[in-house]
Formats: structure tokens, sequence, C-alpha cells
């Protein structure tokens, strides 16, 4: 909890709003960047640690415990007559959904790097994931007073690795004893003063000011810097905003949080050189039924389209929204629509539903602040929204309209769980309901065939986070159990048997005789079932009896509860009785004439086999087709794509290896790898696993 919190920033023009994200990969400094920032601004009166658990952005009891970020953390400033929103993002993979949220809610990213590590091909992967959604992005150097600290390294890396437009902004003045002291700017036209920090001032800051120039507008600036002209500051900071706002140009900038070197520098460019909602522009809406509505803009006044971009569950006021304005103006005790449609596979059904939205509040951590309203390009805590869930969307009820969904990866890894008591048991439902509506990313599913709850998870890490989070915040204890692949039996040939249900005792009796022929089927045909009666020795109306009790059987499996899959029957002879034969007795007769089959050919144990694409770096396909040998897999193919150094591996793998392949998929690939599956059919499974069930 934050103390001594000053009062919520007063809403802004668009012009004067700046929607950041902090992105960068696990241990880069996002967060410690983030305090710097709040204590910059006055929004707190001293940064917090990390490692002390008492960072304003961390406030999950899980996240203080890992120390690391697993959730979207906002915080909105003041600086310099602006309203700021940051956005801090984790930097693990497994909590991918929570940066497409950031990215969903931010009309900027600062990509976080540190000057230690420098670039790897896991921030690679981020950057493109920003570069996928059209992010315009900025680059700081974080960590530039560790003693292994190496700048122009970490410059040149990004230059290298993360493509053309890459430019420093600053060189770091340090003192005789290495500290960083400060910053001397690039832009600035003491030569002099640039010269004395680095040899290489000059060409470095006509490589930014020539980069700067390429996207302005102004074509006479070129012609003007290259006679000789001094070109005034101001006029390359406002060309700065136009080609960061393309996101073709990405300024670098180091920064020192826990001494503040930087931090100043950095506030006045968010400002001053970074681009505001209008900019940005409104994502494209249609009506809820699919039907085409007006293209938005980021109008205070225009048609309300709002929409939630996180949701939590706090123990105290409830159900909260994170919400994005991109049109029109929110205001508390309003009734809005509320729409969600298109995240159906992923358990979220589509629903509309008219709610009176409770306070507004702008968001300090896990502090909120009462604000009057939100108007477009904003963004605030929404209370109250009972039946919001993340990805919805927030509009008129006069006027309702529909945001499309955002990409989110499809979960992969998954999870049996199961309650520990009955008095769990009826409060897990409403707890995993929770966190499905939270997180889009998860994905609940009862399993017919082997009748477990699995959540289906990103990774370990995901999967940890939201079993504390039923422990902890909804108060469910859950055991995990290990998830069960369902195998499945086919005849090993054809056969002819007899079934006889014939009883007596005592009035009406049961009297029903079938011989069938059964044979295995193609892969993935299912029961067959045929008939070839002559004479009418099976009356046509048990014909459909007989089906029923085989296909039953099948279902339940003859040899324990393997279900009996791709056999075709044929019923070619039978007797009745006018008065003992009924539909009941031709069923179980249908279903005794199964076993005998399967007692006189025998069957043979399949698998479920999975088709897979996997996408990694070029680098380690070696270490991705090594991996999937050990699985048993056969690699069908591969797609190298050089511009983007990532290759996709096609194979087909049998399920159970694909239990933990999530987490291993991460080690080997250093977090860089993901996969997609969908269902193959089955296959003969190992001896090892056809043992009786």
């Amino acid at each position: 909890m934050v103390k001594d919190v000053p009062p919520a920033p007063a809403p802004r023009p668009a012009v004067k709003v700046r929607n950041v994200a902090l992105v960068g990969r696990a241990g880069a400094g996002k967060t410690t960047l983030a305090e710097a920032l709040l204590a910059a601004t006055g929004a707190v009166t001293r940064a917090g640690r990390v490692e002390d658990g008492t960072t304003c952005l961390d406030s999950e009891e899980v996240e203080i415990r890992q120390q690391r970020s697993i959730s979207l953390g906002v915080a909105a400033v003041e600086h310099a007559g602006h309203r700021l929103t940051l956005l801090d993002t984790p930097g693990s993979p497994d909590f991918v959904g929570e940066l497409r949220a950031g990215l969903r809610a931010a009309d900027s990213a600062l990509f976080v790097v540190s000057a230690v590590s420098g670039v790897d091909a896991a921030t690679v992967q981020l950057w493109e994931e920003c570069a996928a959604v059209g992010m315009p992005r900025a680059v700081v150097l974080t960590q530039v007073d560790r003693p292994r600290a190496d700048v122009d390294e970490a410059v040149r890396l990004c230059q290298l690795m993360l493509g053309e437009g890459v430019y420093p902004m600053h060189l770091v003045d340090r003192g005789p004893d290495g500290a960083a002291r400060g910053l001397v700017s690039l832009l600035e036209p003491d030569v002099d003063a640039t010269r004395a920090v680095s040899d290489d001032a000059d060409r470095l800051r006509a490589e930014l000011i020539e980069g700067i120039i390429g996207e302005s507008e102004d074509e006479t600036l070129m012609e003007r810097y290259l006679a000789g002209d001094e070109l005034a500051v101001a006029d390359l900071v406002a060309d700065l905003e136009t080609a960061v706002a393309r996101g073709h140009f990405h300024p670098v900038l180091c920064v020192s949080p826990l001494t503040g070197v930087g931090i100043g520098e950095l506030l006045d460019l968010l400002v001053s050189a970074f681009p505001c909602p209008l900019e940005h522009g409104c994502p494209p809406v249609t009506r809820p039924d699919g039907s085409p509505a007006p293209v938005l803009a980021c109008d205070p006044d225009g048609p309300l389209v709002a929409e939630v971009v996180k949701t939590t569950t706090d123990p105290y006021v409830g159900r909260l929204s994170l919400v994005r304005v991109f049109s029109g103006t929110l205001r508390p005790d309003v009734t809005v629509h509320v729409s969600g449609h298109g995240m159906a596979d992923r358990g979220h059904p589509d629903h509309d539903a008219d709610e009176r939205i409770g306070v507004l509040s702008a968001p300090l951590g896990a502090t909120l602040r009462p604000v009057a309203a939100c108007p477009a390009g904003d963004v605030c805590a929404v209370s109250r929204l009972s039946t919001a869930e993340t990805g919805d969307t927030l509009s008129s009820p006069e006027d309702p309209r529909l945001v499309p969904p955002w990409d989110l990866p499809v979960p992969q890894l998954p999870v049996a769980v199961e309650a520990v008591s009955r008095s769990d048991e009826d409060r897990m439902a409403t707890a995993l309901a929770r966190l499905v509506a939270e997180d889009p990313t998860v994905r609940l599913e009862r399993r017919s065939d082997t009748g477990q709850l699995l959540l289906w998870c990103v990774g370990d890490a995901h999967a940890e986070v939201l079993l504390d989070r039923l422990r902890t915040r909804h108060g469910v204890a859950v055991a995990t159990v290990p998830v069960r692949v369902p195998l499945v039996e086919t005849l090993c040939g054809p056969g002819r048997v007899t079934g006889r249900h014939v009883k007596q005792s005592g009035g009406h009796g049961q009297y029903a005789v079938v011989v069938i022929e059964g044979e295995p089927g193609p892969p993935g045909s299912g029961i067959v079932f045929e008939q070839r009666i002559v004479g009418g020795t099976v009356p046509g109306q048990f014909h459909g009896s007989v089906e029923k009790g085989i296909r039953a059987q099948a279902q339940r499996g003859v040899n324990g509860d393997r279900p009996l899959v791709d056999l075709r029957v044929t019923l070619v002879d039978g007797k009745a009785h006018s008065v003992d034969s009924s539909d009941a007795a031709f069923q179980a007769a249908g279903a005794l004439a199964l076993r005998e089959l399967v007692a006189a050919v025998g069957t043979r144990v399949l698998e479920p086999w999975c088709e897979i694409e996997v996408r990694v770096p070029g680098e380690y396909v070696g270490a991705v087709m090594s991996d999937l040998s050990s699985r048993r897999a056969r690699v069908t193919g591969s797609e190298a794509d050089p511009e983007r150094d990532r290759t996709t591996v096609r194979a087909e793998v049998p399920e159970v290896e694909l239990l933990g392949y999530p987490g291993v998929l991460r080690s080997v690939t250093h977090g860089t790898g993901s996969y997609d599956r969908r269902p193959l059919g089955h296959e003969p499974a190992p001896a090892a696993m056809a043992v009786p069930a």
C-alpha cells in the first residue's frame, strides 16, 4: 500500500496524454525504472525496491515472494502538465497475455534493456512482439551504473539485433571513478562537450540528426543540414515526435534508476517527443452483430467505445476492470453496454449485457484514486462491472460497438486439478470461472473421455501463479494430479461371432440373438454399423437397437475404460421371439456380441497423436529437432524465414509426449520458442503403454 498518496492527475486533452508500456525481458529493470519515474514525479515519496518487496507496482503476494512481475502494473502520474500512464509489463514469456494487455492500452513502448546483459534472442522476440502490433518504441538502457555495464556494446547490439532506426540520444558522462554522473545530449549544439565524453560523438550526432530528418515532413531540413546550417533543437525535437510515432525511429536513452541519472531527461522526452493517443489512432470497430460501424476518432465528445484490457478480483471492492477509452468519455454511475465476441473457442462465450458502472479510479499500483471522468485516450479502473471480462468492449446501450479481440497465445500446458475437500469443490467452480474471466490466456476444460478437469496454461510459471491465486485470493484448496492421456482400442482383425441374450424368469422373458461380423476400420472412421439381414431374421425395428447396444459398449470399452474406435460392424443374422424380443433385449445382445468379438480377435491399444508447428530462432533448430526425436516425433518439414531469423518446424508427435513440452521448449530455446498443435488421430501405442487398463 502506498502511503501519503497525492491526488489523481486531472483529466487532460488527448494531446497532453501519454500511455507508455515498459517492455523487456525479465531482469532488465522495468519495475525499478518505473519506481524511479514514480518518485521523480512525486507519485511516491520514495522509490521501492524489488529485493525488499516494497515496490508500488508489484503488489501481489506471489510477486513479492518471487521478486518478479507476473501481472500488468499500472500507475498514472503527472509531469510538465501532461498525464502519463505507465504500464509495467512482465518479462516472462509465460505472461505474454499481460504484455499484450499493456500494449493494447499503450500508445508507445519503452523497451528496457540492461546495459550489463545486453540483447539476446528473448529480447529480440519481445521487440518483434511490439513491432507486430505497430507499437512505436524507444530503447532505455538501464543499470548503466553497474560495474560491468558497457553502454557502447549494448547500443551496438541493439542496432545489430533490433534492426534499423536505433539511434542513441545521449552519451554517459562518467566521473574519474567510472560512475555515471550525468548525460550529455547529442542534440545539443555544444560539440566540445560531446567530444569530451566520446571520440565517436561527431559520428553519433550526425547519424542521430540524419535519422530524425529522414522522418521529417519538412524537405528543406536535409538541405539546410547538408549546407552546414545549425538546426534548432526545438525543430529537431518536433520532428523526433513524428519519427517515433511512425514506428521506424527508435531513440536510445540511458538511465540509472537507483541514482536518478537520466530519469529527468527520460520524462522530458516522453512529454516532448512521444506520440499521444491522437497519433496512435483507434482500433477498428463493428456492431455486435458483425455489421460495419463508423470509423472511430479519439474524440471525448464522440460515441463511447472503451475496452477492458485487464480484469482482477479485489477481496474488498470486488471485480475491477482496467479500461482504455478510445472514443467518448466514461463517467461514474452510468449504464454501459458490455459486449464480448470472438473468444468462444477460449471458453469465453459471446455475451452482451447492460450494466451500471461504479467508481472510476486512476490506479497507482494497488491504490485507487477516484476520478470524475475518463475521456478518450485515457486509462482508468472501473468497479462493479460484474459480467465484464478481459477483452470486452464498453459502449453506449443506444449505440453498441465491438472492438475485435487481440491475438493471444493458445495455452498448451494442461494441469489437472481436483478440490481437496467437498467445501473446496463447491467454491472451486466459481473461482475457476473468475480466473478465466480475468486471464484470456487461460482455458478450462472438462474432458469427457477421462473426466479430468484441466486448467490449460501458457507455461509452468503461469500454472504456478494460477494455482497460487486459487489458494490465496479465492481461498480454494486444490491438488494437482497427473494428466491422463486417453488411450483407445481397435480390433486386431476380422471375425464373426454370435451374441445371445436369452432370459426366462416367469412372465415375459428376454430373447435376442444376433450374429455380427467385425473388422478394423480406417483411422478416424469411428464406429460404422451396417446390416445385411435376409428374410427378416431380425425384424427391422430392432436393427437400431443392436446398433445402439454396440455403440454404447464401444464407448464404455471392453478392456477397462479404453473405448473401442475405428471398427466396422455388420449385422448379418439373428433370431427374434414374437413375445419376448424387445428393444432392451437386442441392445443387450448387441453389446454382448461386441464383447465376444473382442474376445475372439483381440484388440490393439492406440494412443492420440498431434500435429505441431514449432517456431524458433534459427540457432535453436538443431536443439529442437534433437528433442523432438527423443519424443518419438516424426518431423515432416521445416520452413525458414531469413528476414526474421525464424524457422517453423512441423512434426507429428504422440500427445503424451507433449504434456511437459512447453517448459522443455522454453528451456532449449531460452524462452524464444512457441508452438501450436491440433489433433491428428490415433496410432498403435508402445507395448509399455498397452498394459491392461
